[in-house]
């Protein structure tokens, strides 16, 4: 899953979503329903280099699966600075697609909203069966005991990618793989304009996904086992420092920074202004930005010493994209074909082929097609050193409100304030407190 914004709304309507779960995805129109509209809309996430890119991506499959069907699908790809509060949107009005794609790690909060259609034995064998995905995309489809609220649709993980010009102009031989070496490295490659490490200090999922991995690294998990919050362990505020020490401390990321909310560091990364990335799955937005493919080098995200694996170890959460059916929709058969086409052999080749992702279909994962240096890190990264986000309903409210802290600190980091383990649980105990009063 990808960036998001803060949003005070996205905290508050995600609450009333909770306390008020018969609001979403209520009976009209469902499976009883005779009423079969020829015609689907669908919310897609943006995940090419701009919404144009999407809809190029997208709409010659859509005119295929038309063909097919007879179905027509009314495609808008949304910014994902907006995705999640659209979604929560239309699950208190009821007015929403009848197909949307969500990131995985919402999935738990989403279907805590009994918005979303859910996948159940008979669901699943009308798009040819559970067990045709792989198990770590499955992992983050829901609370775990549930059925699914969502079928894995793109799969990806962190990786660190360096710029290999740049490397060979400082006189470095190989990317970091710890944190120790990345300040080494780093204070190389920040000079002349130019900089280490590109962030996206105001990218509220990306601040989550790095602190998250980060916290595993120090041991916590910003949820204790019973599902409350806990951002104040010392792991916690442990793995925020570090993160944002990266600008305030080691100075290696630029300032500016701060300010950036989507695709901003990848776009710098592309253009030689900044040597590293960590991203997810990012070789098809560097292919759109003219960069070409021996122009950059894929590397495991760093870790704190050894080797990336599992527990402290851990160097990527769990990535991807989810395919989900508001249970409203008028056409449930028809959105239940769509969500087939989209997860056939065939289409999942075309679309991750395209996106420079991982199917989580096992048949269309064995393609050579998705192996090669670039993919074999980010497979390795997922079969081995990466773990889900906590799948528990207030899981895109963590996402907002600790988020949201992570960017605060960037910003205090950018004007030059001091960034203390002290300063540092003082936001985090806020967005405690806001988890614990909205």
């Amino acid at each position: 899953m990808r960036r998001i914004r803060a949003a005070a709304i996205g905290a508050v309507t995600l609450s009333l979503v909770l306390t008020s779960a018969a609001c979403g995805g209520g009976s009209s129109g469902s499976e009883g329903s005779n009423e079969q509209p020829k015609t689907l809309t669908y919310w897609a996430s943006n995940q090419g280099a701009s919404l144009e890119v999407d809809k190029k991506v997208l709409q010659p499959e859509l005119d295929k699966f038309e063909k097919e069907t007879g179905i027509k699908v009314k495609l808008e790809v949304v910014p994902w600075s907006d995705l999640l509060n659209r979604i929560l949107t239309a699950t208190t009005s009821g007015q929403g697609p009848d197909v949307l794609n969500i990131g995985n790690t919402w999935s738990a909060s989403l279907q805590a909203t009994g918005a979303l259609l859910p996948w159940d034995a008979k669901n699943f064998d009308a798009i040819g069966g559970k067990d045709r995905f792989v198990d770590s995309a499955l992992g983050s489809t829901g609370v775990q005991g549930q059925d699914p609220a969502a079928v894995p649709l793109y799969s990806m993980a962190y990786a660190l990618y360096y710029n290999k010009k740049m490397f060979a102009d400082a006189g470095i031989e190989k990317p970091p793989a710890t944190w120790d070496e990345m300040a080494e490295v780093g204070k190389k490659l920040s000079k002349d304009g130019k900089w280490a490490l590109g962030a996206e200090g105001s990218n509220l999922s990306n601040n989550i996904h790095q602190v998250f991995v980060l916290g595993k690294q120090h041991g916590a998990d910003f949820f204790t086992p019973d599902g409350k919050a806990d951002f104040t362990s010392d792991g916690a505020v442990a793995a925020v420092k570090q993160y944002v020490d990266l600008m305030a401390k080691d100075k290696i990321i630029a300032p500016g920074n701060a300010e950036y909310a989507q695709n901003q560091s990848l776009s710098d990364f592309a253009k030689d202004k900044t040597a590293m990335v960590l991203w997810q799955t990012a070789s098809a937005t560097f292919k759109s930005q003219g960069m070409k493919d021996d122009e950059w080098g894929v590397a495991p995200a760093p870790v704190q010493s050894g080797t990336p694996g599992t527990g402290t170890n851990t160097n990527s959460m769990v990535a991807g994209i989810n395919m989900a059916v508001f249970k409203n929709t008028k056409n449930i058969d028809g959105a239940k074909k769509f969500v087939n086409f989209m997860t056939s052999d065939a289409e999942q080749k075309i679309l991750n082929g395209a996106y420079g992702s991982i199917p989580p279909v096992k048949a269309a994962q064995e393609d050579p097609a998705f192996s090669g240096p670039a993919l074999d890190v980010l497979r390795e990264t997922l079969a081995t050193s990466a773990s889900a986000l906590p799948q528990v309903p207030e899981e895109s409210q963590f996402e907002t409100v600790v988020g949201t802290a992570v960017k605060e600190l960037f910003a205090d980091a950018a004007a030059g304030r001091a960034i203390t383990t002290e300063s540092v649980k003082a936001k985090l105990d806020k967005a405690q407190q806001q988890m614990s009063t909205s």
